[in-house]
C-alpha cells in the first residue's frame, strides 16, 4: 500500500464492511485528521445496525463520524448508491478513501472486459483519481481480512454480497473460480497485466493532442486517431471514428453517439457536445428533512434567518423538474408568470433547467432553486417560523 496517499484530512468511506474497516483503521493510524462517512440507504433490514456500528467503530478508533440517509432510489440501485456515495464525500474537505482492493480491481477489470468494449475495461482503476485516493490497491480481500483479524476489529457482513443478482457478483461467485481453475495466480497474472498496460497507455497518451481537423484525422494511424477522437469526447468512442470521418466536410452534420452525446462536423472541423441530462425522477421531502435528487441533495431545515415560511411549506414536499406550463406567483414581481420566462429572466442555459429542482406544497410551486420563493411560502415580519430550502 502506498501510505503516501494517506495524507489527512482524509474523507473514508466506511460501509462497515471488512475492507473499509481495514481502511479507517489504517488512516487513523497513519494520517489525520479523519473523518468517517457512512451513507444508511435504508435498503436492508440490518441498515440501522450497520450505521449504530460504522458509529461505534469511529468512536473507538478515534475518527469523527458523520451519516447520511439516502432518499428513495432511482433507476439501477447500485449506480443510485454510489453517485448518492460520491456526492456526499465530495461536499466534505480532504481526500475521499475508497477500500477498493486488488480483488476487486481484478473484479472491476473482467467485468468491464466483458460489458464494455475498449482500452478503458483493462485499465482498472487508478490509485488516484482527482480527490478520490484508494490506497488499499496492493491488498486483496484475503489481506484485509488478515489485518483486521490481527488487530481484533470486527466488521459487518452484507447478505447482497451473496446475491447472484448483480452482476459483480456473479463475476466474484463464477467467473473467477473458473479462471482459478485454469491457473491457480490467474488474478495475479490478471493484476501484472493491468500494470503493464497502465504503463503503456501512459506513453499512448503523451502523444494524444486535439486534432478537430477531419482531414488530418483521417491522415494519422488508426490507433491515434481513435485515441484522440475518445480524448476530445471524453467518452470510448472510438470505435466509432469511421463512422466520424464519414461526415461531409461541407456545412454542419451531426452523429449520436448515444447517452446525449453527439459528434459534430462544421465545415470539417470537429467537435463534441451533449444534450441535456434527463431530468431526475420527482422525489419527497419531509420537513424538516433531506433527499437526494439527481446528482445532489434538496434539503429544508428551520433556520431563524431562512426565507420562507415553515407553516406554509407544510411538513412534507414534492420535489420535481419543471413541466412546460407551470406558473408560479413569485414573491417581489407581482402576479403569476411562467417558470420558462423567469429562466428567461435569469439567463438559466437550456441545457441546465432540466435539473433544477421545483419544491411543490400543496399543488403550489414554493420555490426554485436559483430562481424563485412562492409568494405565499416567503417570510414575513409576522412569519411565527421560518424554514430555508438548499439545493447543492
Amino acid at each position: 500500500m502506498s501510505t503516501d496517499l494517506l495524507r489527512g484530512p482524509i474523507v473514508v468511506l466506511l460501509s462497515g464492511g471488512r475492507d473499509s474497516v481495514c481502511l479507517l483503521d489504517l488512516a487513523v493510524r497513519r494520517a489525520g485528521p479523519v473523518t468517517a462517512l457512512h451513507v444508511n440507504y435504508g435498503l436492508r433490514p440490518q441498515a440501522d445496525g450497520d450505521e449504530a456500528f460504522c458509529a461505534a467503530l469511529a468512536d473507538r478508533l478515534g475518527a469523527a463520524f458523520e451519516v447520511v440517509r439516502a432518499g428513495r432510489p432511482q433507476g439501477n440501485v447500485q449506480a443510485w448508491a454510489r453517485r448518492v456515495r460520491y456526492a456526499e464525500a465530495h461536499r466534505r474537505e480532504g481526500l475521499i478513501a475508497t477500500g477498493h482492493t486488488a480483488s476487486d480491481q481484478v473484479e472491476t477489470v473482467l467485468y468491464r472486459l466483458a460489458a464494455s468494449p475498449g482500452r478503458r475495461a483493462l485499465l482498472g482503476m487508478p490509485a488516484r483519481e482527482g480527490r478520490v485516493i484508494r490506497p488499499l490497491l496492493d491488498w486483496t480481500r484475503d489481506d484485509t481480512t488478515a489485518y483486521c483479524v490481527e488487530r481484533g476489529l470486527e466488521w459487518r457482513e452484507d447478505p447482497t454480497n451473496e446475491s447472484r443478482e448483480y452482476a459483480r457478483n456473479r463475476v466474484r461467485h463464477d467467473l473467477l473460480p473458473a479462471l482459478r481453475s485454469l491457473h491457480p495466480a490467474a488474478e495475479r497474472n490478471v493484476l501484472r497485466t493491468l500494470a503493464v498496460l497502465r504503463d503503456e497507455a501512459a506513453v499512448l497518451d503523451a502523444l494524444v493532442t486535439p486534432e478537430p481537423d477531419l482531414d488530418r484525422l483521417a491522415a494519422m494511424p488508426p490507433a491515434l486517431a481513435r485515441l484522440t477522437v475518445a480524448e476530445m469526447a471524453g467518452a470510448p468512442v472510438g470505435a466509432r471514428l469511421g463512422e466520424i470521418l464519414a461526415l461531409a466536410r461541407e456545412g454542419t452534420h451531426t452523429l449520436d453517439l448515444g447517452g446525449g452525446l453527439r459528434a459534430v462536423v462544421e465545415y470539417g472541423r470537429l467537435r463534441f457536445d451533449r444534450g441535456p441530462e434527463p431530468p431526475p425522477a420527482p422525489a419527497v421531502l419531509d420537513v424538516p428533512g433531506s433527499v437526494a435528487y439527481g446528482a445532489g441533495r434538496v434539503t429544508c431545515e428551520e433556520a431563524a434567518d431562512g426565507a420562507l415560511d415553515a407553516d406554509a411549506l407544510g411538513a412534507r414536499l414534492e420535489v420535481r423538474p419543471w413541466r412546460a406550463g407551470d406558473r408560479m406567483r413569485p414573491a417581489g414581481l407581482g402576479g403569476s408568470r411562467t417558470l420558462q420566462d423567469l429562466f428567461t429572466d435569469r439567463k438559466v442555459p437550456r441545457e441546465r433547467r432540466p435539473a433544477i429542482p421545483v419544491v411543490v406544497a400543496g399543488g403550489e410551486i414554493a420555490w426554485v432553486a436559483g430562481v424563485a420563493t412562492g409568494e405565499r411560502f416567503a417570510a414575513t415580519d409576522r412569519t411565527a417560523r421560518r424554514a430555508e430550502l438548499r439545493w447543492s
